[in-house]
């Protein structure tokens, strides 16, 4: 039977289970031979019998990344979409080996999981195919899918479509994805995992960790201020031993590093394991994330393997994130020629630990109640996440891990001989029997042998030195300045003793008792297997030596006594705070504050939370603003929805912000009106005016301003019209300039005790060619007397019409 045969039958399945009409379709029962099979199969459904769709392209099977190979048991999200405005109401997708037809269960390459359950569901007459939950329209569905182990070869991922009363299928085109295992490269581990190794002898390993999370690398959102990788943590360990792993729940050690970047609690879960451990792995946190390898080295530590512990796994949290790691899992490093692998570079995305509900890297703390699977994080969670991608592309690397084999104890058996580079370095360099040295270089004697870099019975290295004095011919190069020699720890041959105890690596030094000057630190370490004629190890489990910080201590500097314990957590449940502190123990000699920090605090996590006493309404609209024009206020509520037998709720309820409206109008501002002038003519009928002055202008649209000059009538006494002769109005003249200059004489009496006033000014420009305008002119107090007062020394001014012929 074909495998077009074998998918005719699963799209009948999809019309059965869907309840749609499936046209176009004659069907025929399977002969006897095919019913007399296992139940379970999917090759027991009737067989469908129609004409293919082909180059059909409004739907399409898509993997995240679009990869032509898969990585054995990695996972992989998968996708079936309708570009617009097609859609489709039910589906089918099932994986099948290669050149297979889906008769045994062995057919079925990999295993599918549901994303979202109301969505998709596995088909209940054929248990590896995903189908829709409910029918109805949509236009995309997605489910993860967990690739088969290796030497599976390579597979097929298909999938039908229903539309209306249509079934659309290929066997090749949009609706097809085929995909073969990665080979894997020189060095790489074998199949994931190895259960059993077969080589012999340890091998020591250093691994080392490239961060490439920078804002360059992965601009969206990029916390530019509190960006870092936390402590890593990991160990190798036996296969009964699994740190992490996809598809599996996180552990609270695993939790704890997940969102709070610790490693104390993992650290406990990996030692707790004894025997099925050999190395704890650590390496300090990096603050910031990302720097030039010129500017900061990369970190690394070392750690070794053998025959029944050669997996390798670590993690470590990038922050600040919800709960985002990277890490290796079950990395094995055993090979199936019975060897130790020399060499894996693996480049590492972010994966979620499944204990928060968080979708970028500063949400608030959300914990996930019932806790979720570990998954690796897509470009098509959230469109909030920094690592989204609407077109689904693969997500860049964060971070890229090397893991080298520096060195191999012990017989080796693997019978497949290692690069000729390999061999040579893990041999012991025997002594040169002769000085290689150019006569033309003068060097200074060797120095003694450094101590062993191994203090357990591991190889390690010793090192002696000289100093160049002279090199005579400069065209001759002078090497050698450096000796290695191999060794080993105190107290280790190379021929194991009966009474010999095997010792672990020693714990990192702690930190120097003193913040000033000198102190001492410790290391400790543990009895990995004791002597087997039973006596007694003697061999030392802790060392401590002096230290010295800040050699030259500062009169400002000050010494501090040891951190106290921690405090009870700030929080019942959920994330809280805790703090601890120390005392000074001896002041600053000058005087001044120490400066050394005596309280620290940090992160607790407590048991989830269980109850939600802060169930809200959205915010309402914002109110209009409370002025309306200028600067005002606005305000918006929400309600509290949850009981208050719940607990107290800390969330705000109301919030103001300020707003603008355009600026108020503001109306012209005039001065206060002068007095009247005098009238303009001497006899018969004239007029006087009065001025004020514009002090601001209208603004913004406000009223304009009004008349500033004001006119009125006036009559002195009527004129005598050629009655009068010249010498008769010349004495008039006379007069009424006597009779000013006896008012002018009067008011400088009255002001003479008071002060002594200059004389008048000239008279202003008239204000107006025509029409007519105002004149002025003043008089100032030359000199005020002790005994004056202000309101006797004022300045005076006189106003007259001027220019009053009509315009």
């Amino acid at each position: 039977m074909s495998v077009n045969s074998v998918w005719t039958r699963m799209l009948l399945l999809q019309c059965l289970i869907t309840g749609s009409l499936c046209t176009g379709f004659t069907f025929t029962e399977e002969p006897a031979e095919r019913a007399a099979k296992p139940d379970g199969h999917c090759s027991r459904i009737l067989r469908a019998q129609g004409v293919k769709r082909e180059s059909y392209n409004e739907f399409r099977l898509r993997v995240e990344g679009d990869p032509e190979n898969y990585q054995p048991g990695s996972t992989y999200r998968v996708t079936l979409y309708a570009s617009h405005p097609a859609y489709f109401r039910g589906f089918t997708l099932i994986a099948l080996k290669e050149g297979r037809e889906g008769d045994n269960d062995d057919d079925y390459a990999g295993n599918f999981q549901i994303i979202d359950e109301e969505d998709t569901q596995f088909m209940t007459n054929c248990p590896p195919a995903v189908t829709e939950s409910t029918p109805r329209r949509r236009t995309s569905i997605q489910v993860f899918w967990t690739a088969p182990p290796s030497g599976t070869g390579c597979i097929v991922l298909k999938a039908s479509i229903v539309q209306k009363k249509i079934i659309y299928f290929q066997d090749e085109g949009s609706l097809t994805k085929r995909m073969c295992e990665k080979e894997p490269l020189f060095g790489e581990s074998t199949d994931k995992p190895l259960l059993d190794c077969c080589a012999c002898g340890t091998a020591k390993y250093r691994v080392t960790f490239y961060g490439n999370w920078s804002e360059k690398m992965h601009p969206k959102d990029y916390p530019r201020r509190a960006n870092h990788w936390s402590a890593l943590i990991g160990g190798s360990h036996s296969k009964n031993y699994v740190l992490w792993e996809y598809g599996g729940y996180a552990s609270d050690g695993v939790k704890q590093v997940a969102e709070l970047g610790s490693p104390v609690k993992m650290e406990e879960e990996i030692r707790k394991k004894g025997d099925e451990v050999l190395t704890v792995i650590k390496m300090k946190a990096q603050w910031p994330a990302w720097q030039p390898l010129n500017v900061r080295a990369a970190p690394s530590a070392e750690f070794s393997v053998d025959r029944t512990r050669h997996l390798m796994s670590f993690l470590t949290m990038l922050g600040p994130s919800p709960d985002w790691n990277v890490g290796l899992s079950a990395e094995d490093l055993c090979t199936k020629e019975c060897g130790w692998v020399q060499k894996v570079v693996q480049d590492l995305i972010p994966w979620d630990a499944g204990t928060d509900s968080g979708v970028s890297y500063e949400s608030s703390n959300r914990p996930t109640v019932p806790q979720e699977k570990i998954r690796p994080l897509t470009s098509l969670d959230h469109p909030q996440s920094p690592f989204y991608d609407p077109e689904g592309g693969a997500i860049t690397p964060v971070a890229r891990v090397v893991v080298e084999r520096i060195a191999r104890k012990g017989e080796q058996c693997n019978i497949v001989p290692d690069n000729v580079d390999d061999i040579v370095a893990d041999i012991a360099q025997e002594e040169k029997e002769e000085d290689d040295t150019p006569e033309t270089c003068i060097y200074s004697n060797w120095s003694p042998w450094s101590a062993c870099s191994s203090s357990t019975c591991e190889k390690g290295k010793r090192m002696r030195q000289r100093m160049l004095k002279a090199q005579l011919d400069l065209s001759v190069p002078c090497p050698h300045t450096q000796d290695f020699q191999p060794c080993m720890g105190p107290g280790c041959s190379d021929e194991v003793d009966a009474s010999t105890c095997m010792m672990s690596e020693w714990i990192t030094w702690s930190p120097c008792s003193m913040s000033c000057g000198m102190g001492m630190r410790s290391r400790e370490r543990y009895v990995k297997q004791f002597p087997e004629d039973g006596s007694i190890c003697t061999l030392p489990t802790e060392e401590t030596e002096p230290c010295t910080v800040n050699e030259e201590c500062l009169a400002s500097s000050c010494l501090v006594t040891e951190w106290g314990e921690w405090d009870a957590c700030s929080a019942t449940c959920g994330l809280g705070m805790k703090r601890r502190e120390r005392m000074v123990k001896t002041p600053p000699a000058d005087g001044s504050v120490c400066g050394a920090e005596v309280v620290e605090v940090e992160k607790c996590m407590m048991p989830e939370c269980h109850t939600i006493p802060c169930l809200l309404s959205p915010w309402s609209d914002w109110s209009d603003c409370s002025v309306t024009c200028g600067k005002g206020t606005r305000t918006r509520q929400r309600a509290l929805k949850s009981p208050l037998e719940l607990g107290e709720c800390a969330e705000e309820l109301d919030q103001v912000e300020k707003c603008m409206l355009p600026e108020c109008p503001l109306d012209c501002i005039l001065t206060e009106w002068s007095e009247w002038s005098e009238c303009n003519k001497s006899c018969g009928k004239g007029h006087m005016i009065r001025t004020r002055m514009v002090k601001m202008e209208p603004q913004f649209g406000g009223a304009a301003c009004p008349e500033t000059v004001q006119r009125k009538r006036c009559k002195i006494r009527k004129c005598n019209r050629g009655g009068a002769s010249s010498d008769e109005r010349r004495r008039r003249k006379e007069a009424r300039e006597k009779r000013r200059n006896k008012q002018g004489r009067e008011e400088l009496v009255e002001g003479h005790t008071a002060c002594k006033m200059k004389p008048w000014s000239a008279w202003t420009d008239c204000t107006k060619l025509c029409g007519g305008g105002i004149q002025e002119r003043l008089m100032t107090a030359k000199k005020r007397f002790r005994s004056s007062q202000l309101s006797s020394c004022k300045d005076r001014k006189e106003i007259r019409a001027c220019n009053v012929q009509a315009c």
